[in-house]
């Protein structure tokens, strides 16, 4: 009770001590406010766009690998020109991996172009036309909303069937039901089986904006000569997804016939890879984040310090006067630590508030995301705790240390 007493006391006395200097308290505060602003603006932008890619990516599947010509990060030009002249991945390479590979519960060799789709007078520039396999439905769960999807019979017999996207369907049909009806991509026609359930978008481009046909009716209808066949392979567990990239590796290495010594001339792809590159890439956000903070907040803590050394010299008599009143060392450490927790928090809150607020300033105005989480309020009570800590200790210690008699004489 009396603790509670002595701090709700403490408390007053540090409000009443800001209040009389109000511009200098200010000034200390804004310090403090610049810091925390900036530092958590960041940090939810970069949560926001962690979110964001993390959803983004998900489509590709944790148990999903897929082998193609290139890989999907390359990090220079010098790269992109060894890598150009790799042979491309032919329909019977797809095949003997699919044959051979014991971990792949599913194989869908792919290949894509783009064209424009029409049924009567309404038409759709830029759709991508996606020719592959039965397996392709679990590859990359592209499950029918309603219809079908592609079977084995459709894909041996080359049949002139397609699975439309859900914005191509609402497009072409507005208000007709397309299961039946026959539509043209490019200069053939194709008659509609299913539509696929709505995707959105990744990386900003629709992923409902396409056509799904047999590989062999595509080859057929747009060329295959100069075209390398993607092969995406979902595995039979995720436990085993490493060993998975290894067998399939082997697999191409031996098909091919490359030697130990040779380098791949493919590449296996894999959803971690995306997230690897894209957190090297915001380790450096979060570098410029910390240290742009680091340094308000270093400020901002000095101001604490000096105004509280200055208030310790103001009020030496006071400190005198409570000394000979039996106040203890530890009651007037406590006094000016409590002073600098104060300003710490006042900073806090409004570095807080104006970070949330101009975090949903830009998310509504930009194509950045912000995620406001609950741990943003924890990382504002540890600032608080940490930099009025070490920044008050010293004044504090320093008030707590004069001698009673001396801070009585002093004018």
């Amino acid at each position: 009770m009396r603790l509670l007493i002595f701090i709700s006391e403490a408390i007053k006395i540090a409000f009443h001590a800001l209040k009389s200097y109000k511009l200098r308290s200010v000034l200390t505060t804004l310090g403090i406010v610049i810091g925390v602003t900036t530092v958590i603006t960041i940090v939810t932008l970069i949560q926001g766009l962690n979110s964001a890619f993390k959803r983004e990516i998900s489509f590709i599947g944790t148990t999903t690998l897929y082998v193609s010509k290139y890989p999907w990060v390359i990090m220079n030009e010098k790269d992109w020109f060894m890598m150009r002249n790799r042979p491309n991945i032919t329909m019977e390479e797809a095949e003997r991996l699919a044959e051979e590979s014991r971990l792949a519960d599913a194989v869908a060799p792919t290949l894509f172009t783009r064209r424009t789709a029409k049924y009567r007078e309404r038409s759709i520039e830029n759709v991508t036309i996606i020719g592959t396999n039965a397996d392709y439905l679990h590859t990359s769960n592209a499950f029918p909303e309603y219809g079908r999807f592609l079977t084995p019979t459709d894909v041996d017999h080359r049949r002139a069937v397609c699975v439309l996207g859900y914005d191509v369907a609402q497009e072409l049909f507005p208000n007709t039901d397309p299961i039946g009806k026959r539509i043209k991509l490019g200069e053939r026609k194709f008659k509609v089986i299913g539509v696929s359930e709505r995707k959105g978008k990744v990386f900003g481009e629709s992923q409902d904006q396409m056509a799904i046909i047999p590989i062999g009716e595509f080859q057929s209808a747009f060329g295959a000569r100069w075209r390398s066949v993607n092969i995406e392979v979902k595995v039979i567990s995720p436990d085993v997804i490493e060993d998975a990239q290894i067998e399939l590796t082997g697999i191409m290495r031996r098909i091919r016939g490359l030697t130990p010594k040779e380098q791949d001339n493919f590449a296996v792809n894999q959803q971690s890879m995306l997230m690897e590159t894209y957190n090297n890439l915001t380790k450096t956000l979060w570098a410029v984040a910390i240290g742009v903070g680091a340094i308000s907040l270093l400020v901002g803590g000095i101001g604490i310090m000096n105004i509280l050394l200055v208030s310790v010299t103001e009020r030496t008599r006071e400190i005198g006067i409570r000394k000979a009143f039996g106040a203890r060392r530890i009651h007037i450490l406590i006094q000016f630590l409590i002073e600098s927790f104060l300003i710490c928090t006042v900073g806090v809150s409004i570095g807080l508030g104006l970070a949330v607020l101009f975090a949903k300033v830009v998310e509504s105005s930009t194509p950045l995301p912000a995620a406001i989480t609950a741990w943003v309020a924890v990382l504002g009570l540890v600032f608080v705790f940490i930099i009025g800590l070490f920044f008050g200790i010293y004044p504090a210690n320093k008030a707590s240390k004069l001698n009673p008699i001396e801070a009585l004489r002093y004018e």
